[in-house]
C-alpha cells in the first residue's frame, strides 16, 4: 500500500549526463515531482536502458564524450521512434539545441536552468507523449473494431486528423466533417462515437442525398399516425432512435433551405416534434455532419443557411483526399487484397512494381477508388502476382468537350489541343524538385533527406526509383 505522502509515479524519464553533479541533481528535482527516474552516464548505457522499453521521456546533455547528445538522440529515436526528448545544452550551443529539434527532439533547455523552467518543459513533453500513445491506442483500437480504413494511416495528415478527433470525442461538441466523396467522412464520425462517452449508445446515420425531400423529415423527426397518406402508424425518428448517441447526418447540404429551418430549431431545442404532432420530445444526441462541398460557398450563394452552419461547425475535421497522403496507398492497398483474398479460393499478392505504379496516380475516387482497383484485379487477374497492367487507372488529363455525336477526347491522347502539364505531372516535377534539392544540401545522409522532406525512407526510396533519380554513391537507406 502506498503512502499518502508519497508522490505517485507520473512518467519515466532516463538523465543522461556525463558529468555526475549535474546528472544527480536534475534527477532528484524531477523525483521530487513525483517521476520515476533512471539516470546514465553514457548514451551507450542509455541505449541499453531504452532497449528495454519503459522510458517516456529522454532528458539528455548535448556535450558529451564519447558519444554526443545528437549521436544519441538519432540512435534513440532509432530505438524508440516514440520517443520524446528534450536537450540540456549550454547558452552557447543553442545551433545545435535547433539541429536537434530538426532531427525529431521534443525541446531543448539551457543549462543552468531554473527549476520552474525544467518542471514546464517536462511536463509539456510528458502531456505530448501522453497524446501520441492516445493516438496509437486509438489505431489500434479502431483496426480492431472497423479494419483498416481511410481514417487510419501512417501519413502526417492522418496522424493530424486523429490527434484532433480525438481531443474532441471526449466533449458533446457538434462537429462538421468535410472531406471529397469517397474520402471515409461516416469512418470518421463512427470513430468519434467509439472514442466518445456515448459509444455504448446507438450510432445512427442517414444520407440525406439518399432521401426525397418529402420523406427527409418524417425519416429524422417521425411521424404521427395518419400525418399524411401511407402513415398507417406513429413512427419515431432517427433523432428519437439515436437518444443518448449520435446522430450522423451525411450530404447535410443536400437539403433545402425549409428543412435546414426545422433542423436548425431542433437543434437549438433540443426537441423534436414528429410530423403532425404538437407535443416536442427531448433527445440528448451528439451531432455528426458531413459535406463533400464547399459549404462556405454554399452559405455565401444563399443555399445554406449561414445560422445552420454556424451551429454545426462548432468543430471542423477535415479529411484528407488520398492524392494529399499517398504514403497511405501501400498498406490500404494490402488491406483491401487480404480482404478480397478472404472471399477467393485463389489468393493474390502485390507486386512492388504494382505498389510504385498505383502511388503515379491521383486518385480522384480517393480511398473508395482504391478499394475498387484491388477488387477489381483481384477479381479478373491471370497470375497470382499483381502487376501494374492489372490496375487500369482513369487518365488524368482534362475531358475536353465532344463534338456534336462524339464522345469526350482526353486532353493527352494525340489528337487533342494542347492543354499543359495534368496536375499529375505538375505533383511529379515538384516532387523531384523538392527530393533533388534535398539531396544536394545532405549528400549521402538520405535519412536526413526523408526527415526535411516529411517521408519515410522507405517512401524516399520509392519515390526516387519512380522518378528515375539515383541515390548518391555511399548512400544507405
Amino acid at each position: 500500500m502506498t503512502d499518502a505522502t508519497t508522490p505517485i509515479p507520473r512518467g519515466r524519464i532516463l538523465v543522461v549526463d556525463d558529468q555526475r553533479n549535474m546528472r544527480a541533481t536534475t534527477a532528484l528535482l524531477l523525483r521530487a515531482e513525483g517521476y520515476t527516474v533512471s539516470e546514465s552516464a553514457t548514451g551507450e548505457e542509455a541505449l541499453g536502458v531504452l532497449a528495454q522499453g519503459r522510458v517516456d521521456l529522454l532528458l539528455t546533455d548535448l556535450k558529451m564524450e564519447p558519444m554526443d547528445g545528437l549521436t544519441l538522440l538519432k540512435r534513440a529515436l532509432e530505438v524508440a521512434p516514440r520517443l520524446q526528448v528534450i536537450m540540456m545544452t549550454a547558452f552557447g550551443s543553442i545551433d545545435s539545441a535547433v539541429e536537434a529539434m530538426r532531427l525529431g527532439a521534443y525541446d531543448y533547455v539551457t543549462k543552468p536552468f531554473k527549476e520552474g523552467e525544467l518542471r514546464y518543459r517536462v511536463e509539456r513533453a510528458l502531456d505530448r507523449a501522453k497524446l501520441q500513445a492516445a493516438v496509437d491506442n486509438f489505431a489500434t483500437e479502431f483496426n480492431q473494431r472497423h479494419g483498416l480504413s481511410a481514417l487510419v494511416g501512417r501519413s502526417q495528415a492522418m496522424r493530424d486528423l486523429t490527434t484532433r478527433l480525438l481531443r474532441v470525442a471526449q466533449s458533446d461538441a457538434t462537429v462538421l466533417i468535410q472531406g471529397e466523396s469517397g474520402t471515409g467522412k461516416e469512418l470518421v464520425a463512427r470513430a468519434l462515437h467509439a472514442h466518445s462517452r456515448r459509444s455504448n449508445q446507438p450510432f445512427v446515420p442517414v444520407n440525406c442525398a439518399a432521401i426525397s425531400e418529402t420523406l427527409l423529415e418524417s425519416e429524422l423527426f417521425g411521424h404521427a399516425k395518419g400525418a399524411f397518406t401511407g402513415a398507417v402508424k406513429t413512427r419515431r425518428g432517427l433523432f428519437e432512435e439515436a437518444d443518448g448517441g449520435t446522430l450522423f447526418i451525411d450530404e447535410v447540404t443536400e437539403t433545402s433551405p425549409t428543412f435546414q429551418s426545422k433542423l436548425l430549431r431542433t437543434l437549438q431545442d433540443g426537441e423534436v416534434r414528429r410530423v403532425g404532432e404538437s407535443t416536442a420530445l427531448r433527445v440528448d444526441v451528439r451531432i455528426a455532419a458531413a459535406t463533400n462541398r464547399d459549404i462556405e460557398l454554399e452559405v455565401k450563394e444563399k443555399r445554406f443557411r449561414q445560422d445552420l452552419y454556424y451551429r454545426l461547425n462548432v468543430v471542423m475535421l477535415r479529411v484528407p483526399p488520398l492524392r494529399e497522403r499517398l504514403e497511405d496507398v501501400p498498406a490500404l492497398a494490402e488491406h483491401f487484397l487480404e480482404r478480397a483474398n478472404a472471399r477467393s479460393p485463389r489468393p493474390r499478392r502485390l507486386s512492388a512494381s504494382a505498389v510504385d505504379h498505383l502511388m503515379t496516380y491521383s486518385f480522384p475516387g480517393n480511398v473508395r477508388e482504391l478499394e475498387n482497383l484491388v477488387e477489381q484485379a483481384a477479381a479478373l487477374a491471370e497470375a497470382d502476382e499483381l502487376l501494374p497492367e492489372d490496375f487500369p487507372l482513369r487518365p488524368q488529363g482534362r475531358v475536353l468537350p465532344a463534338s456534336p455525336g462524339l464522345p469526350p477526347t482526353d486532353a493527352r491522347s494525340p489528337s487533342a489541343e494542347a492543354t499543359g502539364p495534368t496536375l499529375a505531372e505538375v505533383v511529379e516535377e515538384a516532387e523531384r524538385r523538392a527530393i533533388v534539392q534535398a539531396l544536394e544540401r545532405h549528400g549521402v545522409d538520405l535519412a536526413r533527406v526523408a526527415d526535411e522532406l516529411g517521408v519515410s525512407s522507405t517512401t524516399l526510396w520509392r519515390k526516387m526509383k519512380r522518378l528515375n533519380l539515383r541515390p548518391p554513391a555511399g548512400a544507405r537507406e
